[in-house]
């Protein structure tokens, strides 16, 4: 242990309330294990702590384990699951004033922890999702001792369940009796590592008086324009001294506009008053807007507290807090039509079709989650055309950077309460925690314009209807109340701006027997019965109100998975990467879902590409359908965007930051402008999507073709496309109807102003198309910053990708999944600080195409 006594200097408080003196207690942390099965090479050790951080990225750190992403790391540090951990410090601290509070505060602790300061036990913790505060006035003085000891999470949820009975749940471990992030008991994309540390900052925090505890700012647009801010404030008073009148002063500045003004409104505080609400009025406020619809503008909101000798001098208050907030409205539209019951987000007064990403925690271990990564993952969002993420409940509620990066870039948050899966018990001390847990959350993040939802939980209600819980439970609760009563009460009580639903999937009438929680005519729906038992083609079985969760497994990229899978085992049964592939047979439902489509290729690098092609068409046939339907279908939110480690998975973007194909596919099928080729009936129509706010008079021409470009019918009319709707072309039987199915392709076209969108339809699977063996020729030409490559057709080539990653790690093209018609032309271009082989560019296992996995097969 260290004998090294820190001096700490005051500093600025984090977001949140700011206060006269705040001391952070980030340095000279030790960590050592103090019981468990150990490895005898780290049994005794004390290694250096990083503060926040965490067991596993300290021993990482001192290279006492190795990575556990790797190769089957997972597997050898199973040890860890229980093994009790010791961090210690050192501090140097002046005593309390007679007058001053002090205050121990902990934001996050990861999870089943003991905290004692100078030998004193100051607190005990059970729950990651919520942050702590203990007055230590009387414990500080000079040369203190901080230790903070971790128990195993996975031995106090095990030994709840012995106490109080089992709940049904989908992976081994009771993760539902510890309120702990659940997936970091291992999810069928993510590793079992069950965490322990102080996650999250830790710090003295010195005030008199009185101190902000909680702000929440209630944020509306008026009926005439005029923007309204009704802060709520919770005070705590210190109790040493005079029980004083408050003075709580709110201003709002304007932000991202020419001018920048300040309105400013204040209210006094009686003696002995803990709350208060003062209302800051902003006229013809500049409204914030979701990507795609408007500026996403901001505006600084400044709450103060003083007593009257401080309410004029802005160095002499009690505590300030700051936030960016947003005026905008936001409904959730559940009205019952000749459909059922719809689902859609209405933001200043306009309905929004939500093209939408599910979100997991970014990596699996948190702390090396920072401010710029969050960036780069929203940016990339961005850039596939989405405006939601929907953050999911076996996760954790993320960190303001989270949610300060959607707001600036508006894009709209779907928060789920942190539920998953499982029976959650309804008795404490479970349900104490769950209550303050959601209680500080909500309050938390009322500040944020992005946020727009508030979910109970993810398939829980479902659970309870299909999952054969009830044998189980024999009239036990399993967290109905929490869904139906404690949430939306808080969320009434603390946030009532927002929506709130009960659960994902969730049909309104479920909880009174009238609807199947999973009813796709009624409210959210997930669709999973394609990905686990059925073809792709059956996602137009169904027209869903709003789907909240649906998608397709492929592997990491090439250079992420031969990073995390030795060379040898790069085969799909092997024992490394079925590490990699959480999925219950999961690689069998990859060949199934190719089956119908590709040739299932026998080589491994082959069916490498095969299978992220397939997640890409799957997942971007069901987008097409949905945004067909538009407004009766209001929203997809595919599963899933990210990934927490190199695994095979839903996500778009594996956990090394690289784009799969599937990325490219959900920039296309989201794009603002869409022509898709849909079933109506018995018929086959051209529908034109159109998500902007300009409306127009479109040109749309269907050709059939062959393979090699002839033109054998063609249809030309002239249509007009709402703004933010759709419209249909009826196509003619004769030009629908080829000749041989396997030699010819529908194409239709459609321009609007200066813009062309296209959209492609085959008369048979690609596996019995009779596609050219060798269709396309290429240059490839040195540029700035990278390569260009340059490909021609001959013939039709369809879905064409340079997977750039295959020659350098760094390497990332700038298009995928390009189908060319016989004559045309495309230029990729490949950027990439590498010196590399042009050859390899276009050589066969880089630029791929469905062609060559057809001919092939």
């Amino acid at each position: 242990m260290s004998a090294t006594t820190h001096v700490l200097a005051a500093a600025p408080s984090p977001a949140g309330p700011a206060v006269p003196a705040t001391e952070h207690l980030h340095d000279g942390w030790s960590l050592r294990a103090v019981a468990g099965p150990v490895p005898a090479e780290i049994a005794g050790r004390t290694v250096p702590a990083t503060v926040p951080g965490s067991t596993h990225t300290d021993l990482l750190d001192a290279g006492l384990i190795p990575d556990p992403y790797l190769d089957l790391n997972e597997k050898t540090l199973v040890w860890m699951h229980r093994t009790h951990w010791r961090y210690h410090t050192s501090f140097a601290a002046r005593p309390a004033a007679p007058d001053e509070r002090v205050d121990l505060v902990f934001e996050g602790l990861d999870t089943v922890a003991t905290v004692e300061l100078n030998g004193d036990v100051v607190a005990r913790t059970a729950n990651q999702h919520r942050s702590y505060r203990v007055d230590v006035r009387d414990l500080v003085a000079g040369h203190n001792d901080l230790a903070v000891t971790f128990a195993p999470a996975l031995e106090h949820a095990e030994a709840l369940e012995a106490e109080q009975g089992h709940l049904p749940r989908p992976y081994p471990h009771p993760f539902a009796y510890v309120r702990k992030m659940a997936c970091s008991f291992g999810w069928d994309w993510g590793p079992d590592l069950q965490t322990a540390g102080i996650g999250k900052p830790v710090r003295l925090e010195r005030w008199r008086t009185a101190r902000l505890a909680q702000v929440r700012p209630l944020v509306t647009v008026d009926a005439d324009g005029a923007g309204r801010a009704e802060v709520h404030v919770e005070i705590e008073r210190s109790g040493l001294g005079a029980d004083v009148p408050l003075i709580v002063t709110a201003s709002v500045a304007g932000r991202q506009a020419e001018v920048t003004s300040e309105v400013t409104a204040q209210v006094t505080v009686p003696a002995g008053a803990t709350t208060a609400v003062v209302t800051v009025v902003v006229p013809d406020v500049e409204r914030w807007w979701p990507v795609g619809y408007g500026r996403a503008t901001l505006h600084d909101l400044t709450v103060r507290l003083a007593d009257a000798d401080g309410a004029s001098d802005p160095d002499a208050g009690l505590g300030t807090w700051r936030r960016r907030i947003g005026f905008r409205s936001v409904v959730l539209d559940r009205g019952v039509d000749q459909y059922g019951t719809a689902f859609t987000f209405v933001i200043n007064d306009v309905p929004v079709f939500v093209k939408g990403a599910n979100w997991i925690p970014d990596d699996h271990l948190l702390t090396r989650i920072d401010r710029a990564r969050l960036d780069r993952r929203m940016r990339q969002a961005l850039g596939a055309n989405l405006n939601l993420l929907r953050v999911w409940g076996g996760g954790s509620y993320e960190t303001e950077d989270f949610y300060d990066l959607a707001d600036e870039h508006g894009l709209l948050v779907w928060q789920d309460f942190l539920f998953a899966c499982a029976a959650y018990p309804e008795v404490d001390p479970i349900a104490a925690e769950i209550e303050a847990e959601a209680r500080e959350n909500v309050a938390r993040l009322t500040p944020h314009a992005s946020l727009v939802l508030w979910n109970g939980g993810n398939e829980t209600l479902w659970g309870a209807a299909d999952w054969g819980w009830s044998e189980h439970l024999q009239g036990r609760a399993w967290g109905l109340r929490y869904y139906t009563e404690v949430l939306p009460d808080i969320v009434a009580e603390l946030d009532p701006t927002r929506p709130y639903s009960d659960n994902s999937p969730y049909s309104h009438g479920f909880t009174a027997g009238e609807k199947h929680p999973n009813d796709p005519d009624h409210g959210t729906h997930h669709e999973w019965q394609c990905w686990n038992t059925r073809d792709y083609a059956h996602y137009r079985d169904d027209i869903p109100r709003f789907c909240s969760e649906f998608g397709w497994q492929a592997p990491a990229t090439w250079a992420t998975l031969t990073r995390a899978v030795p060379v040898a085992a790069l085969d799909k049964e092997s024992e490394s990467f079925l590490l990699h592939q959480k999925a219950e047979d999961g690689n069998g439902k990859l060949d199934r879902g190719l089956a119908p489509h590709l040739p299932v290729p026998a080589d491994f690098e082959d069916w490498h590409w095969a299978t992220s092609l397939n997640q890409a068409r799957a997942v971007a046939f069901a987008i097409e359908h949905y945004r067909s339907w538009w407004p009766r279908t209001a929203g997809s939110i595919v599963w899933q965007l990210n990934d927490c480690w190199p695994v095979t998975s839903w996500a778009a973007i594996d956990s090394d930051e690289r784009k799969k194909p599937l990325w490219y596919a959900l920039r296309a099928a989201s794009a603002n402008r869409l022509v898709t080729v849909q079933p109506r009936g018995d018929e086959l129509v051209a529908v034109f999507v159109n998500d902007t706010d300009v409306a127009g008079r479109s040109v749309v021409v269907a050709q059939r073709t062959g393979l090699d470009g002839v033109v054998l019918a063609t249809v030309e009319t002239i249509v007009q496309v709402p703004a933010r709707g759709t419209a249909t072309v009826p196509l003619p039987v004769d030009l629908v109807t080829p000749d041989d199915a396997t030699r010819e392709l529908l194409v239709v076209t459609a321009s609007v102003g200066d813009g062309v969108v296209r959209g492609i339809h085959l008369f048979a699977p690609d596996k019995d198309v009779a596609y050219e063996a060798d269709p396309f020729t290429t240059e490839v030409v040195q540029v700035a910053g990278g390569y260009r490559v340059d490909v021609s057709a001959r013939s039709l080539v369809r879905d064409l990708a340079l997977l750039a990653d295959k020659v350098a790690p760094d390497a990332e093209v700038d298009d995928q999944l390009v189908t060319l018609l016989a004559g045309q032309s495309v230029s990729f271009t490949v950027r990439t600080a590498a010196q590399v082989d042009p050859a390899a560019l276009t050589s066969p296992r880089v630029l791929r195409s469905a062609n060559a996995l057809v001919v092939a097969g």
